[in-house]
């Protein structure tokens, strides 16, 4: 098991072909998926076929992958995963922070704490410039979390949902934090 990242209380890790039963019940849980894509189940075979090679997916200008499973650190137990990826293959640059948790893990500051944690390592060791977060203008909690893990408010946009879901004719808003803003708040 490749370790990316250790925080008082998380593990991030490399996925691997056994964490499928892990994504399928994450995937599985309405209010996980709920701003995702409504809240409707995801195949296993969907699993399988798309969203396991994404967070297998190794990227160049990292050398390392851009999605870590999470793990209590105590306990060992999956609780769900951090996107921390490259926007562009051949540059660090800019990454995109993201993160799905099991409701079970929800409330518990985990998301804030793998998000401040990716940050820093980002900022610190990887040549991350700007790190940059989107979620739908109506899910507050994920928008929260992003303002306690430092990144700021930058916009809202529209964008063309495939299917609509219950929320997204409010839109979507867009987070970033930067490495000098980092390293100021670093200082203070």
């Amino acid at each position: 098991m490749h370790v990316f990242l250790r925080t008082d209380r998380l593990v991030l890790r490399a996925f691997t072909g056994a964490d499928v039963e892990h994504l399928v019940a994450l995937d599985n849980d309405p209010e996980v998926m709920r701003f995702i894509n409504g809240g409707r189940p995801v195949s296993r075979e969907t699993i399988l076929a798309q969203t396991l090679p994404r967070l297998l997916r190794d990227h160049p200008c990292f050398g390392t992958r851009g999605y870590w499973a999470a793990e209590e650190k105590a306990t060992g137990a999956f609780l769900g995963w951090f996107e921390f990826r490259p926007l562009a293959d051949d540059s660090p640059a800019v990454v995109e922070l993201g993160y799905r948790l099991n409701r079970t893990a929800w409330g518990d500051g985990y998301a804030t704490e793998g998000s401040r944690a990716l940050i820093h390592k980002g900022f610190a060791d990887l040549g991350v410039e700007r790190v940059t977060a989107t979620t739908m203008a109506v899910n507050t909690r994920s928008r929260r979390v992003m303002e306690k893990a430092g990144l700021s408010f930058v916009r809202a946009f529209t964008e063309d949902w495939p299917e609509a879901i219950e929320g997204s004719e409010h839109g979507e808003v867009e987070y970033e934090l930067t490495k000098p803003d980092w390293r100021r708040r670093q200082s203070s």
